[in-house]
Formats: structure tokens, C-alpha cells, sequence
């Protein structure tokens, strides 16, 4: 299994903090290492430490805006998780929405499982423990909170059965919805080709679509279906506005107190 970020977005509702950074180095208020105060944690700390935890080191990150932050940061990150990294990159971030991002690692979605995450979410390692529990039935696995309140702005499924995804969507109203995809998932190699060629079909409908609208086409077209694994009352938080930065540090302080 391997591990995939994507990391490419310009993250306009965080400037100042994502001018020179993408979301995925902004600081969250916390040192990443305990012994080395200077070196702050980010998003992209927490999710190669979760990889790490539960035994994925080899790791493909997709970045567009600011990356050659990242690629400043790619051998510190790799020493201090135990991690190898590799980096591609979106060409269109700037002006394009993340289904073309999911697609630009096309060539790692085939051949070996993979562990996908968002490089904004904040999370802990029960959510890959979760997904991982639960692979061996299931094709194509996403993380799901069904604790939450949902809003307008929240990733939404229906999921009628309680296992298989018929929706996935903000457009929903959201009494409608199972829960909220956390933007972490499980895809297994033999959905590769199929997921591919749903994610390439709807970036060239319009750019500007999400890879959950490529996760629609996948079902849609109806050759396998997308599960759901409810992670259970834990913290996270997908890092959109400076509110979310702010709640990130009490996030990542729960996370903390409980691996104690």
C-alpha cells in the first residue's frame, strides 16, 4: 500500500497564511517535534505521521501552489517520519479544481492499494486504522463523520443501506445526508482503471469540478460501488478559513493528549 496527498490548492480563504505556503505547511500551532520547539507542525506533519503509524512510508504528494515550499521540506519530512516522497506536480492548480489533481496521480492508482488523504484535514490515526479495518470489502472506502452537524459547505453522502455511497455531494440538504466524507479514503488496485478514466471524464466536462464529482461519475457508471467507514465521535478538522487554523490547535491537542 502507498500513500497519496494532495496538497496543490492555493487555499485563498487562508491568506496571509497560504501567500508563500500551501494549506498543507501552514503552522498549526503546535511543534512538530517536542524537542525541536522552532519546527512547527502542520497538516502535512500529521498526515505522513498517521502513514507512518500504520505502515505506509512510500508517498506521493501532488502540489501546485507553493510548492517548492514542499520541495524544501521534502527531506526533513522524509527523516523525521521515515518516509519516501515523491512529488507531482499539477501544472494547473492555480486556475483548476482538485478532480485534476486527484488525476495528475493516475499512475500511482493502479497496481497497489492506495491511502489517500486531503492535504488540508487534520486528523488522527484511528480514521486510518478505520479504513484499513475495514478494506478487505470493499473496493473503494471513505471515511465518514456521522456524528457532526452538517452545513452548506460540508462534502455530504446518502448512503441508503448504510454501507454503499449513492451520493456524494456539497449540493445536498443536508437532513438528507448519511454524514460528511472527512476527505480521508482506501482505494484498492483493482478500482485504478475505472476510477481513472471517471476522474479524467469529469476534470474535461469542467475544470473547475471536485474529485467527488469524479467519485459520482464512478458510481454512476455503476462497475463498483463506493463504501463508507464511520470514524465515531473523534476530533478532526478540514483546514478552509482561519477559523478552521484556529480550531486546529485544539484538534491537534485532543489528538495529542489521547496517543499519551
Amino acid at each position: 500500500m502507498i500513500g497519496l496527498v494532495l496538497a496543490a490548492g492555493t487555499g485563498r480563504r487562508l491568506h496571509p497564511y497560504t501567500e508563500d505556503l500551501p494549506k498543507t505547511l501552514v503552522p498549526l500551532g503546535a511543534p512538530a517535534d517536542p524537542s525541536d520547539p522552532d519546527e512547527a507542525l502542520t497538516p502535512l506533519d500529521v498526515i505522513l505521521g498517521n502513514f507512518a503509524k500504520v505502515g505506509v512510508t512510500d508517498v506521493a504528494v501532488v502540489v501546485g501552489h507553493a510548492a517548492e515550499a514542499v520541495r524544501e521540506r521534502k527531506r526533513t519530512l522524509e527523516r523525521r517520519y521515515g518516509v519516501s516522497l515523491e512529488l507531482l506536480h499539477n501544472e494547473h492548480a492555480l486556475r483548476w479544481n482538485n478532480c485534476y489533481s486527484l488525476w495528475c496521480a493516475r499512475q500511482w492508482l493502479s497496481g497497489q492499494d492506495v491511502l489517500m488523504a486531503n492535504g488540508d484535514t487534520v486528523h488522527p490515526v484511528s480514521v486510518e486504522h478505520v479504513l484499513i479495518d475495514g478494506m478487505a470489502d470493499s473496493s473503494l472506502l471513505l471515511a465518514v463523520d456521522t456524528t457532526k452537524d452538517l452545513g452548506a459547505e460540508e462534502m455530504k453522502v446518502t448512503v441508503p443501506d448504510k454501507r454503499s455511497v449513492t451520493r456524494i455531494t456539497k449540493l445536498m440538504d443536508p437532513a438528507e445526508a448519511y454524514g460528511e466524507y472527512i476527505g480521508v479514503a482506501l482505494l484498492r488496485a483493482e478500482v485504478g482503471p475505472a476510477l481513472t478514466g471517471a476522474l479524467e471524464a469529469t476534470w474535461r466536462r469542467d475544470p473547475s469540478l471536485y474529485y467527488e464529482d469524479g467519485f459520482q461519475e464512478f458510481i454512476d457508471r455503476g462497475d463498483f460501488t463506493i463504501d463508507v467507514a464511520p470514524i465515531g465521535d473523534v476530533p478532526w478538522v478540514e483546514i478552509d478559513d482561519t477559523a478552521d487554523l484556529a480550531r486546529a490547535t485544539s484538534v491537534v491537542a485532543a489528538i495529542r493528549e489521547a496517543q499519551r
